[in-house]
C-alpha cells in the first residue's frame, strides 16, 4: 500500500517528536506566515492632550506676567504656579509617550515647540520687566532655538537623545525661572541669579555636546 504525502509527514513527526506540519499539501507547500499588523498611534492621546494644554497655558501665563507688572505679589504668585504646572506637563507627557508607546510624530514636533514657547515667554518677560539681563535670554534662546533646529537636521539619520546634562539643564532652568517670578523675600532675592548663571553655564555645555552629536551622527549616516 502506498502512503500519502501527509501520513508520511506526520510518520516523520512522530519520529522526530515534533508535531505535524499543517498546512502541508501534495505539492509540499506551506502555508506563508503572517504579515504582523503594527498598530496605529491615534494622535489624538494622553500625551499629545498634555503637550496642547502647555501650549494653551503659555498665553495665560504670559497674561498673568503683564497684569503682575512684576510688582503685585498675588498674580506673581498665579503666574508662577501656572509656569510651574506647565513645566510639569513636559515631564509627564513624555513619560506617557514612552510608557504606553503613544510616541507620534505630532508630538514629537509639538513638544519642542511648547517647551520653547514657554521658556521663551518666560525668559523674554523676565528681561521686560527688568528682572533678568538681556543677554542672559539671548544666550539660552539661542541656544535652544539652534539645537532643535539642529535635532530637526538630523531626524532623518537619527535622533540626537536627551542627555543627563539636557534633563539638568532643563531643571535649572525652571528652578531659576520659577525663583524670579515667586515674590521672594529680599533676603532669598540674591540666589536667584546664581541659579540662572548655573543654567547658563550647563545649557552652553549641553548646547556644544548636542552639536557634536549632532555632527558624528550626519557623517557616520553619510
Amino acid at each position: 500500500m502506498t502512503v500519502g504525502w501527509d501520513e508520511a509527514e506526520e510518520a516523520r513527526g512522530a519520529v522526530l517528536g515534533a508535531p505535524p506540519e499543517r498546512g502541508s499539501s501534495m505539492t509540499g507547500a506551506t502555508e506563508s506566515p503572517p504579515v504582523p499588523v503594527v498598530a496605529r498611534v491615534p494622535v489624538v492621546n494622553a500625551a499629545n492632550a498634555l503637550t496642547a494644554l502647555r501650549l494653551v497655558l503659555v498665553p495665560v501665563f504670559a497674561a498673568s506676567v503683564v497684569v503682575s507688572g512684576m510688582t503685585h505679589a498675588g498674580w506673581q504668585v498665579i503666574a508662577c504656579v501656572i509656569f510651574a504646572v506647565a513645566s510639569v506637563t513636559d515631564l509627564v507627557d513624555g513619560w506617557i509617550a514612552r510608557r504606553f508607546a503613544l510616541v507620534t510624530a505630532v508630538g514629537k514636533v509639538a513638544d519642542p515647540i511648547a517647551d520653547k514657547a514657554l521658556t521663551g515667554a518666560a525668559l523674554l518677560l523676565l528681561s521686560w520687566y527688568d528682572r533678568l539681563p538681556w543677554w542672559v535670554t539671548a544666550v539660552i534662546l539661542a541656544r535652544e532655538l539652534g539645537i532643535t533646529a539642529l535635532r530637526f537636521w538630523v531626524i532623518r539619520r537619527g535622533v540626537i537623545a536627551a542627555s543627563r546634562g539636557g534633563k539638568i539643564k532643563t531643571a535649572l532652568q525652571v528652578l531659576a525661572i520659577t525663583w524670579y517670578l515667586w515674590p521672594m523675600p529680599a533676603a532669598l532675592t540674591p540666589v536667584g541669579p546664581w541659579i540662572m548663571g548655573a543654567a547658563v553655564a550647563v545649557t552652553l555645555v549641553t548646547g556644544l555636546d548636542y552639536i557634536a552629536q549632532a555632527t558624528r551622527l550626519r557623517r557616520a549616516k553619510g
